[in-house]
């Protein structure tokens, strides 16, 4: 029979390999012996193969002769491929199956097609039917992984009776060993497939092997190997399928059924069970970061939601995030009010009295958004909160800003469906449904006692911002300054921080993600450090009304104006697609 080799591919070797190099890549390939699992027949059928080549190639006149049958091969190939090109775009034109789509053909009449057709132009030759499997094995070991495929499988698929008949050697020794070594391609082309992006091509491959060793009930360490990689694989099939268009519902949709399955074995996105995916807790974390700018705000909502009742701190946070987007972008508010309610039971363990800020500042209650300022120990957004409102009585001018470059730049680009929208507050207040909810609302702080004061990262205590009482739910809008880009980053908190109300905090806790924690932020004028010397203006108490505050709102809008404001890019935990080696 005909196979597609060529003696100095065997030995693995070029044309103009010398007599010393050809003995000494025969020496090499002896030595290397396949693995284990095969049998005497395999590993005796691949030498003969071996000692054939070289011994063909070490007589100069066979050589000679050799060579120019090779050689003629492989230039006609080049000629004619342009022809058989135009040929094989007719004869599908025209409705012709190929050969490669005839897929109802028996295991027999594959393989006689295989021996009856071979490619004129493809160097190859004649071996003994005994010397089958050593072929196979040969061309595995050189990378052929597609071509083993194509000829060791309809051997198997269907049954043989080339092989019951013992056409290969002993069945009960044959039969194993073409099993391997298809196994073995789907292996190897799977992890060929994974260094080359092809996440789910590679997992097709490896559940292909896996499927063909468990009918055959043979090899379970080479099914093991391909589970494990198979498991390993799992990141990086979600992030291909979920980047995909969301038009391809069904393959999305297998990527989110993945990420559940590991979520339950990991026992949480924060959890530390074994999914077999070799990926720590702080490694996943970025994994999931990663994953995010994916998936759109409702897929995020139903996903960070049901985990967050495991309960976990992680999800409940990037709920948080979640809510706060959506309710932005839809104007919403009833959205954010949720997720100032779960920063509530974030507060006890974590410093989030910033994010708490935002939620008040969009639900209108200033007077709260305040309060949260002066309890935050996020000494840089803070600094640059007071150096935008230094010609305000009060720290709202540089809070809106704050929170419109937080959204535009920290917040919307984690969601596929809201990552080039625009952020307004100036509209998000303006518009009917908002203001409709907000007058709705009751004019006392809804959580005054879930307020608690969460020590600095440093050590110190952080300056006090003095609440401005009496301030209306009015709308504040900020001028849209120009922005720079940044991303969300994942800032842990050292395990020595404490609250007033939990004291120590969760190592878990200490990796969810936060919004920036060193936004330093140039402005045309020079700004003043925050410390316990620097004083903010306040102002007197004027009580709380449910006035409108416009005029409020055009002085404050004309005051920021006045600067021009720099967001610098930050730095950022977030990987690129090379996040994980293999």
């Amino acid at each position: 029979m005909l196979i597609p080799l060529d003696y100095y591919r065997i030995l693995g070797l070029p044309i103009q390999a010398t007599a010393e190099q050809l003995q000494q890549a025969h020496r090499d390939r002896t030595l290397q012996l396949p693995r284990r699992e095969y049998s005497e027949v395999a590993i005796v059928a691949r030498k003969q193969l071996l000692d054939e080549a070289c011994a063909v190639l070490s007589d100069s006149d066979g050589r000679k002769a050799y060579d120019a049958s090779f050689l003629a091969k492989t230039y006609d190939r080049e000629s004619e491929a342009a022809l058989e090109a135009k040929h094989q775009r007719s004869k599908t034109s025209a409705g012709t199956a190929t050969v490669l789509q005839d897929a109802g053909e028996t295991a027999a009449a594959e393989s006689k097609a295989l021996e009856a057709a071979p490619d004129p132009h493809t160097p190859s030759i004649e071996i003994d039917d005994n010397q089958f499997v050593g072929a196979l094995l040969v061309l595995q070991e050189l990378g052929e992984y597609e071509l083993v495929q194509k000829l060791g499988r309809p051997y198997l698929n269907n049954g043989s009776i080339a092989i019951a008949e013992g056409r290969f050697g002993d069945p009960q020794l044959v039969r194993p060993d073409i099993v391997l070594t298809v196994s073995l391609a789907c292996l190897e082309l799977g992890r060929e497939q994974w260094q080359q992006g092809q996440y789910e091509n590679a997992a097709k491959s490896l559940e292909a092997g896996q499927e063909l060793l468990l009918r055959e009930s043979l090899f379970p360490s080479v099914r093991g190997e391909m589970q494990a990689d198979l498991y390993k694989l799992r990141p990086y099939n979600i992030l291909e399928l979920l980047s995909l268009p969301e038009e391809k519902v069904a393959e999305r949709r297998k990527g989110l059924q993945i990420l559940r399955e590991m979520l339950q074995e990991r026992g949480g996105i924060d959890g530390s069970g074994d999914d077999r995916s070799g990926l720590g807790i702080e490694d996943f974390l970025r994994f999931v970061q990663q994953m995010r700018k994916h998936l759109t705000s409702s897929e995020q909502q139903a996903l960070f939601e049901a985990e967050a009742g495991r309960p976990s701190a992680v999800a409940t946070y990037l709920s948080v995030y979640t809510l706060l987007a959506q309710g932005f972008a839809a104007r919403g508010p009833s959205m954010i009010r949720r997720a100032k309610l779960m920063l509530m039971q974030l507060g006890r363990r974590q410093d989030v009295h910033l994010e708490k800020a935002v939620c008040s500042l969009l639900l209108g209650q200033t007077e709260e958004a305040s309060r949260a300022l002066e309890l935050s120990s996020e000494k840089e957004p803070l600094a640059f909160i007071r150096e935008h409102s230094q010609d305000s009585p009060d720290l709202l001018p540089g809070l809106c800003l704050y929170a419109e470059h937080w959204l535009q730049e920290e917040v919307f680009p984690h969601f596929r469906d809201l990552a080039n929208q625009s952020v307004s507050l100036k509209d998000y207040f303006a518009d009917p449904k908002v203001q409709a909810y907000l007058e709705s609302l009751p004019l006392e702080a809804e959580t005054a006692n879930e307020w608690v004061v969460v020590q600095p990262r440093s050590g110190k205590p952080p300056a006090r911002l003095q609440p401005t009482p009496g301030r209306s739910r009015a709308a504040v809008p900020p001028p849209s300054g120009k922005q720079g880009a940044s991303t969300v980053t994942m800032t842990p908190v050292p395990t020595g921080a404490s609250t007033a109300a939990s004291g120590s905090k969760s190592p878990a806790m200490a990796a969810v993600p936060r919004p920036p924690a060193a936004v330093s932020l140039p402005t045309a004028t020079a700004g003043h450090p925050l410390d316990s010397a620097s004083k903010p203006r306040r102002r007197k108490n004027s009580g709380r009304s449910g006035a409108s505050g416009k005029g409020l709102t055009g002085n404050l809008v004309d005051r920021s104006r006045t600067k021009e404001h720099k967001f610098p890019p930050k730095s950022s935990l977030c990987l690129e697609t090379g996040w994980l080696c293999f």
